[in-house]
């Protein structure tokens, strides 16, 4: 099983003002979320460690990871709101963006509320975005990340998100604290650019290498992910596609990346660490196929195994 670790949120989108009010459409995200829900639905045993609020919202949150069949073993449930991330256009149809998210319960999550220990079947742990930034739960999971190192695949994705960590410098440091624990980075060429402005991607994925981590990569949107391992630079192009939108790209090659190499029976922080090219090129044309996939459709939906083996196989 692969547990993944952090936030779940609702982002509401705002329609056009109506003489009626304004409408809105409630979508479950939070990227430690996608990242579950891609790897349920790609059929790899995986659980969700996160606090979820007792209202509509968090009983809508753990209905849609009921259904991706993601175990509920490791959830909490709290009275504190779930958070919002409201997404509205302005006159120009740019997207415009308010969060609401003190005090709610996908922060909740404490050190003190970790399982004391962990079921063998857990091979892997997966976190990322602001769950590692904001308290407690930034806390819990780096308490949760340090115990389980070496025992079993630790894979990171920072997925910065400024306007909810605030601090970026500090968000930075904790990130590199994680790095001497970590067997997996997976991040954005956005994401080292708002780390590390005006460094190559690559070299960065160097860096971060020698401190720790076995395989990094790095997502480029249309250029393709490219992978940095054991002395080597791996690149891949991406598929071609009509793009719809974005959205939950990231955390759907995060999710297969993890599912593919669990399926090949290589998610141990051993095997990662022998990881040799044509393995590393057949995960990371799997994750980019997955991905691809997403930004034919509308919103976070992430695809099954055979969908994702049909449109390879269609290329």
């Amino acid at each position: 099983m692969i547990l993944v670790c952090g936030e779940a949120l609702i982002d509401l989108f705002i329609g056009a003002t109506s003489p009626e009010g304004l409408p809105a459409e409630a979508v479950a995200g939070g990227s430690p979320f996608n990242v579950a829900i891609g790897i349920g639905r790609l059929g790899c045993p995986v659980g969700f460690l996160s606090t979820l609020s007792e209202d509509a919202f968090g009983s809508f949150l753990a209905s849609r990871l009921d259904e991706a069949g993601v175990s509920s073993d490791f959830l909490h449930r709290s009275p504190k709101h779930t958070t919002l991330s409201v997404i509205a256009t302005n006159a120009a149809g740019a997207p415009q963006y308010s969060f609401y998210a003190e005090n709610c319960a996908d922060r909740a999550l404490t050190a003190d509320a970790l399982p004391s220990t962990l079921p063998a079947t857990v091979n892997a742990i997966a976190a990322g975005s602001y769950s590692l930034g904001v308290e407690p739960v930034s806390t819990a999971i780096e308490t949760l990340i340090r115990r389980e190192a070496g025992s079993r695949v630790i894979s990171l994705d920072p997925n910065v998100r400024p306007r909810v960590v605030g601090d970026l410098s500090a968000f930075r440091q904790r990130f590199e604290r994680l790095l001497a624990d970590a067997t997996i980075i997976k991040a954005s060429d956005e994401d080292v650019e708002l780390l590390y402005p005006g460094k190559a991607p690559v070299a960065v994925a160097r860096e971060w290498l020698e401190q720790g981590p076995k395989l990094v990569v790095i997502t480029r949107g249309a250029e393709g992910p490219m992978a940095v391992f054991d002395g080597s630079v791996l690149e891949r192009p991406a598929p071609q596609i009509q793009v719809v939108d974005t959205v939950g790209a990231g955390d759907t090659f995060h999710a297969a990346l993890l599912a593919w190499l669990d399926a090949q029976s290589l998610l141990t922080p051993e095997q990662v660490a022998r990881l040799d090219g044509a393995q590393v090129e057949a995960a990371l044309d799997f994750a980019a196929a997955a991905a691809a996939i997403v930004c034919t459709r509308r919103g976070a939906n992430p695809p099954t195994w055979d969908e994702v083996e049909s449109f390879m196989k269609a290329r």
